[in-house]
Formats: structure tokens, C-alpha cells, sequence
């Protein structure tokens, strides 16, 4: 059974016209107890789409999807999207042997999503560049996050720029990730969009991680060890905090590694000589003050200092003009 959000299969069944909202909240509550509790809503929801006949996947349709049409559990789907953000190759042990892993992000007109490429493939992923328009043949979907991935698998091919084959603009929201309100970020888990004014920026902390697990090395005497891998030739990480404001309220966004060099338009050699070199941090926050950004994240409660801060997965300069239109949208 694919995995859609509970929201998007209510909408599929109440767009039918059989029922009301309130009318299928009913009946997913009847169901529920008609099981004893055994089952989820959205378990429910599908064995009501079903008593009412109605086709929640189309069967019928081509396999080349759109981002929004894509759910965990599919397979053997095409998708074409637009390169918009590369991540880092890391490498890890299963068993005796070494593996690699990278992704990049993909997107279209309806949203983005993250396409996995696992080892021998891993090289494909790194030649890609951001703007590169690729297909995606014979691909399965997993969950990741609580939200879809797709994995390129061993029966997946990859075509990059394609003739015949464009994208004409990307939404650059996943599904999932609503337009909220700073002051509208209340739960833990929660993910949104939100655009904001960077008006604090912290100096960045810098670590290093096995290259294996990606948990935290620690040094000693000059060697770096592992919890579960004992000494390892450890990778530098760091992460970046700052703080924004959008005018409802502010929240401290968490930037990871990849996120900061998005952020800071650098890449890791030039992040990672500040750490040696603090000081001269101090141009890049105070150029970054001031500056508007669109922001794809989760929220979470650092439980230390007891507040809510926006783990920040994808970043974007926010452009005035498409602020500008989605205000005069919904004032109309």
C-alpha cells in the first residue's frame, strides 16, 4: 500500500463527491472502532476509498510521474525534474565492505524530492550539476523523514538533459512543507516553509565525524576515534546557527554542513579555513544581516535551553518579487 498523507487521501475521497468532510471524518472514526482501534486513519481512510470504488492511484495513467503523484511504496516509476541542490558522497561499512551513498534534489513545477544514488552509481551523482534536467527510469520509492525519496536501485537508469525533456520552473516545496508563520511553529516534528530576516549570526562549531556511521569523532593524541569504528580518518563538519525574523516572531535556524555552504555560497574548503581563523567570520556576518531567505525545515525543541529551533534541510535566497505576488494572491 502506498503511504499518502493523511490530508491528501481525504482530499482524493471528499473530491469524489460521495461524502462531506465531516461526513468522512465520521465514517474514519466508525471504521476505527469497527476494528477495535486496530487500524490508523489512514488505514481507514484507504479501506473507505476502496468500499466507495474509489481509485486513489491511478493504474491507468503513464508511469512518468509528477513530483506531487509520487508516494513511499511505489515502483518502477519515471520522473523528470531539475537538479537544484547536490549533496556530499559519504562513505560507510556494511559488513566487511565499504559502500558509498549521495544524493542530490530534484524538482518541477509541483514540488522537490530527493534522489538516492547508492555506490558504483555514486559517480553518476557527483558529475550531475545543479540546473542539469534528469530522467529517471524504473525507480521505487522509500520513506525517509516521513517523507518520500526515490532510490535510483539496480534496475534504475539516469538520463541527464534528455532531448525532449524540460522543466519549466521548479516549486521549490516539497510536499510536507507548508508556508508558515514564525509565530505559527509551535510543535516538535512540524515541517514548513518559511521565509525570513537573518538579523543574528553565531560563529560556526566545527567537529568531525567517522566516515563510516557519521557520528562524532572524537580526537586523541592526534588520532580521531569512533564509538563503533575505533580510529578512523575523520571527516571536518560543522554547523551554523542564526537567527530570523519574518515580523510575526523569531526562531534560531540550525544550518548543518551542506546547508551552511547553500547559505554561505562557499564549499567546504572555504568554510573550514574560518576554523583556524575565526576572526574573519566576522565580514560574513555581518554581510549576512539583513539578508531574506526561504527556508525549508523541521521544527524541534532543543531541550537544553528549552526553546524551538528550525532545523533548516533546504535553503533558498528569497526573491522579493515572488514575495511580492503571493501577497497581492492572497489579498485578492
Amino acid at each position: 500500500m502506498y503511504k499518502i498523507p493523511l490530508a491528501e487521501l481525504k482530499e482524493k475521497i471528499t473530491k469524489n463527491g460521495a461524502l462531506s468532510s465531516i461526513e468522512l471524518d465520521e465514517k474514519i472514526k466508525e471504521k476505527i472502532n469497527e476494528l477495535s482501534g486496530l487500524i490508523s486513519e489512514e488505514g481507514a481512510a484507504h479501506i473507505i476509498a476502496n468500499e466507495l470504488g474509489i481509485e486513489l492511484i491511478s493504474t491507468a495513467t503513464s508511469q512518468k510521474l509528477k513530483v506531487k503523484e509520487i508516494y513511499s511504496g511505489m515502483r518502477n516509476i519515471s520522473v523528470v525534474g531539475q537538479v537544484v541542490q547536490k549533496y556530499e558522497p559519504r562513505t560507510f561499512t556494511k559488513g566487511d565492505s565499504l559502500g558509498r551513498v549521495c544524493s542530490v534534489l530534484i524538482g518541477d513545477e509541483t514540488g522537490t524530492i530527493r534522489l538516492v544514488f547508492w555506490n558504483e552509481q555514486v559517480d553518476q551523482a557527483v558529475s550531475l550539476r545543479v540546473d542539469d534536467v534528469v530522467r529517471v527510469n524504473d525507480v521505487y520509492v522509500r520513506e525517509n523523514n516521513a517523507a518520500p525519496e526515490i532510490h535510483l536501485g539496480s534496475r534504475g537508469t539516469l538520463d541527464v538533459n534528455p532531448e525532449g525533456e524540460t522543466v519549466s520552473s521548479v516549486r521549490k516545496s516539497s510536499k510536507g512543507y507548508e508556508r508558515r508563520k514564525i509565530e505559527e511553529l509551535k510543535e516538535t516534528g512540524d515541517t514548513a516553509e518559511i521565509v525570513g530576516t537573518i538579523v543574528q549570526v553565531f560563529d560556526p562549531r566545527f567537529f568531525y565525524t567517522c566516515p563510516q556511521c557519521n557520528k562524532k569523532a572524537l580526537e586523541n593524541s592526534g588520532t580521531f576515534l569512533c564509538g563503533e569504528h575505533g580510529a578512523v580518518e575523520a571527516n571536518l563538519a560543522y554547523v551554523l546557527n542564526a537567527v530570523l525574523d519574518d515580523g510575526t516572531g523569531m526562531i534560531r535556524g540550525v544550518f548543518w554542513k551542506n546547508q551552511t555552504n547553500y547559505l554561505l555560497g562557499k564549499d567546504e574548503v572555504q568554510v573550514g579555513a574560518y576554523k583556524e581563523e575565526l576572526p574573519l567570520f566576522e565580514d560574513v556576518k555581518n554581510d549576512l544581516l539583513g539578508e531574506q531567505f526561504k527556508l525549508l525545515g523541521k521544527v524541534n525543541r532543543n531541550e537544553m535551553f528549552d526553546r524551538l529551533e528550525f532545523n533548516v534541510q533546504i535553503v533558498e535566497k528569497a526573491k522579493p518579487e515572488e514575495e511580492m505576488l503571493r501577497l497581492e494572491q492572497q489579498e485578492s
